[in-house]
C-alpha cells in the first residue's frame, strides 16, 4: 500500500506538470474561438495557426539559427569545458584551486550584472548582428567544468598514467580515453547547455537586429509583444509548441545518460 501510495503521488505529480503542456499543444491545433473550452483534445482539429505563424514571420528561418547556435556553444562547452576541467583535476600547477574558487564564484553571479561589459566587448569587436556575438560568449561554461572535473578526479590516475607512457598526448588521452568513459556527464552537460541556449532570449535581443540572424525564442518573444500576432492565441501557442519540441526530443533521447549522470554524481557527493 505504501508503494501504490507513493505511485500515485507521484502520478498526480506528473499530471500537474504535463497537462499544461499537453493543454498548449492541443490548443495550438484548434480553431482560435474553441481555445477556452479545449480540455484534452481539440474540439475540431486546424494546422491553421502553424499555417499563419509560418506567413507572419520566418520561423524556419529562426528555428535552424537557434539549432546552429544551440549546437556550436554545445559543442564547445563540451569540449573548452573539459579540457579546463581535465587541467584542474589531473593535472599540478600553481594557482589551480584560486582558479577552480574563481569558476566556482562566477556561477554565483547574475548574467545581467555582466550584461553590459559583455556587450560593450561584443560592439568593440564588431560581433554585434553576427553568430559570433550569440556563440562565443557562451563557449566556457562554468557548471560543465565542475561537472568534468568532478568526474575526472573518479578516473583512476594508472589509466593516465599508463596512457602517458604509452605516448599519448594529453589531447589523445581526454577526447580518445576520457570522453569515451564519461558518455553521462557528456550528455548531462551537453543537454543543460543545449537547453539553457536554445531559450535565451535576453542576449539575442540586445546583440541581434536582423531578422533573418535571429534565433526562435527572440523571434516568438517580438512576434507575441510586438503586435505582429494580430492577438491570437493560437499563433502565440503555435510559436511556444514549435520553441518547446527540440528540447523535448533530445530529452527523450538523451534522458537514460542524464538519469545516470545524476546519480552518479549524488553518490560522489
Amino acid at each position: 500500500m505504501k508503494k501504490v501510495f507513493i505511485y500515485l503521488l507521484l502520478a498526480m505529480a506528473a499530471l500537474m506538470f504535463l497537462y499544461p503542456f499537453w493543454w498548449m499543444i492541443a490548443a495550438s491545433f484548434s480553431e482560435e474561438r474553441s481555445i477556452p473550452t479545449v480540455q484534452f483534445l481539440p474540439a475540431r482539429f486546424t494546422v491553421d495557426h502553424y499555417i499563419g505563424l509560418f506567413n507572419s514571420i520566418p520561423a524556419l528561418r529562426a528555428l535552424l539559427n537557434s539549432l546552429f547556435v544551440s549546437v556550436a556553444v554545445t559543442t564547445g562547452v563540451l569540449v573548452f569545458g573539459s579540457m579546463t576541467g581535465y587541467a584542474l583535476a589531473r593535472h599540478r600547477f600553481r594557482g589551480r584551486s584560486l582558479i577552480f574558487y574563481i569558476i566556482i564564484f562566477t556561477m554565483t553571479l547574475p548574467f545581467q550584472l555582466t550584461l553590459i561589459p559583455n556587450y560593450i566587448l561584443m560592439v568593440k569587436f564588431g560581433w554585434t548582428n553576427s553568430f559570433a556575438a550569440l556563440i562565443i560568449p557562451g563557449m566556457l561554461n562554468a557548471f560543465a567544468i565542475l561537472l568534468f572535473r568532478q568526474h575526472f578526479q573518479t578516473i583512476p590516475q594508472d589509466l593516465i598514467d599508463a596512457a602517458r607512457m604509452d605516448g599519448c598526448s594529453e589531447f589523445r588521452i581526454l577526447f580518445q580515453i576520457l570522453w569515451p568513459l564519461s558518455v553521462p556527464t557528456l550528455v548531462t552537460a551537453g543537454i543543460i547547455t543545449f537547453m539553457t541556449t536554445w531559450n535565451d532570449v535576453l542576449w539575442p535581443i540586445i546583440v541581434i537586429r536582423e531578422e533573418n540572424l535571429m534565433t526562435m525564442p527572440q523571434l516568438i518573444t517580438l512576434f507575441a509583444v510586438g503586435g505582429r500576432s494580430m492577438a491570437q492565441i493560437g499563433m502565440k501557442l503555435a510559436g511556444a509548441t514549435l520553441l518547446a519540441a527540440p528540447i523535448l526530443i533530445a530529452y527523450m533521447i538523451f534522458q537514460r545518460h542524464f538519469i545516470q549522470s545524476m546519480a552518479a554524481a549524488g553518490q560522489r557527493e
